[in-house]
């Protein structure tokens, strides 16, 4: 497999291993509960009663399988991060794959910044009544008055030097783009999946625990 299906199958282990977590973590999948009616301590010619409550999932029964599982599915993982490690320390291109993945999505983010910014204009707004001011009227008493406000809003940044910025940062984030797709693509992890990263939780564990559907 390449780089990026590896990435892919890291993800699908992970998922799988946080839904048998999260079954081994409900104390309903992992307990049996008995209730027992007493009816013979209040009515000596009925029958006491035990009722077995119900699990809360299919696999309760294959609770330690579960268990198994889980750590097989973490030693998957190891065996894969390994593989993935092997082949980044073997890029064919000198790129430190993990760093620049970040580093172009700050870029990526930069980059609609100052394009947003270089798409703003100049512009002149009145808003009718928006001002209060002061007067006295022919009695000498001071009162309230309304006016119109014009408010003109300007940039206040050189917009063709933040477009050059936007233009700079979207090029350079193409270059490595490509350079992270082509590793992505052409370098070969050596791992070997054991199960489709398109099966199910019910498929692989069953695959795993010999159980027939």
């Amino acid at each position: 497999m390449n780089l990026k299906d590896a990435f892919r199958f890291q993800n699908k282990l992970q998922a799988l291993m946080e839904e048998a977590q999260a079954i081994l973590s409900d104390d309903a999948n992992i307990t049996r509960v008995e209730s027992t009616h007493l009816r013979k301590k209040v009515m000596p010619e009925a029958e006491n009663e035990t009722i077995t409550e119900r699990p809360g999932t299919p696999y309760a029964d294959h609770i330690t399988d579960l268990a198994r599982f889980l750590l097989w599915l973490l030693g998957e993982r190891e065996n894969l991060s390994a593989a993935i490690h092997k082949a980044k320390a073997a890029l064919a291109r000198p790129i430190d794959l993990d760093s620049e993945v970040g580093l172009n999505g700050k870029r990526q983010e930069l980059a609609r910044l100052f394009r947003s910014m270089a798409g703003r204009r100049s512009e002149e707004l009145v808003i009718p009544g928006g001002g209060v001011g002061y007067r006295f009227n022919a009695e000498g008493n001071q009162v309230t008055y309304r006016c119109d406000i014009k408010r003109v809003t300007s940039i206040n940044f050189d917009r063709d030097q933040v477009r050059k910025l936007a233009v700079s940062l979207s090029r350079r984030s193409d270059e490595v783009s490509s350079a992270i797709d082509w590793c992505l693509i052409e370098t070969k992890v050596e791992y070997q999946p054991p199960f489709d990263v398109n099966d199910s939780f019910a498929e692989v564990f069953e695959a795993f625990a010999g159980i027939a559907r």
